[in-house]
């Protein structure tokens, strides 16, 4: 049994007192996980380190799928890890894989988790245009060049821009050590859709191509890298989950990839979350 702040180990003999019975005063992030999952060992600390945090804003139940064969079957896992989100006795929302620790804060956050001290602590701030942002950073760099995290930021302000080529160079050029944070991640899902774009058919012709074939799952993609480049998020996510429903095994699984790394960039938790519970009636 783990010893951690709101942390514990779910059995079938404690699953209804622990997870269901519990989440009808408090939501229940249920973690399946194997000993012998490489991303579990990546997934797990950050769950059990935002548990601490956010003290009790949320229980984390811990479900080894070897051994609670039973839970697993009833969930119907077919890979880990898979995190579900248990609310009033109900699973609410959940997904498969291993997010970063900015995504799994996220997801929180759109079921209206947050850390215990989040209400005092924070502040409002107007946000700039875009162009004014990266002016205001490319200024912060030169004044600063040796703090990379600026350049990071310049990096997806730029994005925003659609100065993708210049926010590319900048990116290959951070230290090894940002190449996992949160923002690089983002920016490197970006400049995937944007990369996706280069020689595409134009919007109209990829709608021609879907109308006569629904089943042009290319078109499909390329349609919803379009609204997502241009900011139609919804219309993207659409396309991209009806790639899903249509064929999740399509090219090493495009479709499944695309909406996830769409959660990434997409800056509207509402609409996030609403796909992903989507997504997970799908795969799930």
């Amino acid at each position: 049994m783990s010893d951690l702040p709101h942390v514990f180990d779910a059995t079938t003999e404690t699953f209804e007192d622990t997870v269901l019975r519990k989440s009808l005063e408090v939501p229940v992030l249920v973690d399946f996980w194997a000993t012998w999952c490489g991303p579990c060992k990546t997934l797990g600390p950050i769950l059990e380190k935002l548990a601490g945090e956010y003290n009790g804003a949320f229980l984390l139940a811990k479900v080894d799928v070897d051994k609670e064969q039973q839970i697993a079957a009833a969930f119907q896992i077919r890979s880990v890890p898979t995190v579900f989100l248990v609310k009033g006795g109900q699973i609410v929302d959940g997904f498969p894989g291993a997010l970063p620790e900015g995504q799994l804060r996220e997801f929180l956050a759109s079921h209206g988790v947050q850390p215990a001290e989040a209400a005092d602590t924070a502040t409002e701030e107007i946000p700039l245009d875009p162009q004014a942002q990266v002016a205001a950073l490319r200024e912060a760099v030169s004044a600063d060049p040796d703090k990379e995290e600026l350049k990071l930021d310049l990096v997806l302000a730029l994005l925003k821009t659609g100065e993708a080529p210049e926010a590319e160079r900048l990116l290959d050029a951070l230290p090894a050590n940002l190449a996992t944070d949160d923002r690089a991640v983002k920016a490197r899902a970006r400049l995937g859709f944007a990369a996706a774009l280069k020689d595409a058919p134009a919007p109209d012709a990829l709608r021609s191509a879907v109308a006569a074939n629904a089943d042009d799952l290319r078109a499909r993609h390329l349609l919803g890298v379009h609204a997502l480049v241009a900011g139609d998020s919804e219309a993207a996510l659409e396309q991209f989950l009806e790639m899903l429903k249509r064929d999740r095994a399509y090219e090493d699984g495009l479709a499944r990839k695309s909406l996830i790394d769409a959660f990434r960039v997409i800056e509207d938790d509402a609409l996030v979350s609403q796909y992903r519970r989507k997504m997970s009636s799908l795969l799930f």
